[in-house]
């Protein structure tokens, strides 16, 4: 076969299999019920961590050891450092707060290298996923990158004899509305059922109902 015939034929083909698929593309256009995430699947929630009142920080000013400090965020949200007094560090992550003092630091030293490390965690309120319901311990607890719902509930301690762990939610802010994601925790803690470990985002209200008798 000539070249440019074996060329027209190749694109025949291609527009016959786009034709093919077309039905099944737009067949999907309907947008499926919100499930949550199993713990393994690849999400775009994985954000850097944001600084809360209460965590503690570890600053580090490359080749000035006398700047380099350990402080906690004040309940105003502020830390201090050497040669700076007042930094704004809550809801900023590690890195924004690292340039902020690095940008002081350039009126006393020439060229600052700054590292910003969060050695002890809790969190803006917003970003806390709470636990309420038949749980052990009911709590908040400090979101981490690629929590589970497994990591929640041990430590909330797990479920206590009344609950309905197959019946419980997660109560998830999404823009400007809510959704409720079911999740099944007996299959999970008590049948060991590792799709049922979702994923958990900041700020995620996990429910555990009483269950009915």
């Amino acid at each position: 076969m000539y070249p440019c015939l074996q060329h027209r034929a190749g694109r025949c083909r291609a527009l016959a299999a786009m034709l093919i698929c077309a039905p099944i593309l737009f067949s999907c256009s309907n947008a499926p019920t919100p499930k949550a995430q199993p713990v393994d699947s690849a999400t775009d929630e994985a954000s850097e961590y944001v600084i809360g009142p209460g965590d503690l920080l570890r600053v580090f000013v490359w080749e000035n050891p006398d700047l380099s400090v350990t402080v906690p965020v004040r309940p105003d949200g502020r830390i201090s450092v050497p040669l700076l007094q007042d930094v704004v560090a809550a809801q900023k992550t590690p890195p924004q707060v690292a340039q902020e003092i690095k940008t002081g630091l350039s009126e006393f030293i020439k060229q600052p290298e700054v590292t910003v490390i969060v050695t002890e965690f809790v969190g803006p309120y917003s970003e806390q996923v709470r636990v309420v319901g038949e749980a052990i311990k009911p709590q908040a607890i400090p979101y981490r990158a690629r929590m589970s719902v497994l990591d929640v509930m041990i430590a909330a301690g797990g479920l206590t004899q009344f609950a309905a762990g197959n019946r419980a939610l997660i109560v998830r802010r999404v823009g400007n509305h809510t959704e409720q994601l079911p999740v099944k925790l007996d299959s999970l803690l008590k049948d060991g059922d590792i799709s049922a470990n979702v994923q958990m985002r900041p700020g995620d209200i996990l429910v555990i109902p009483q269950s009915w008798f």
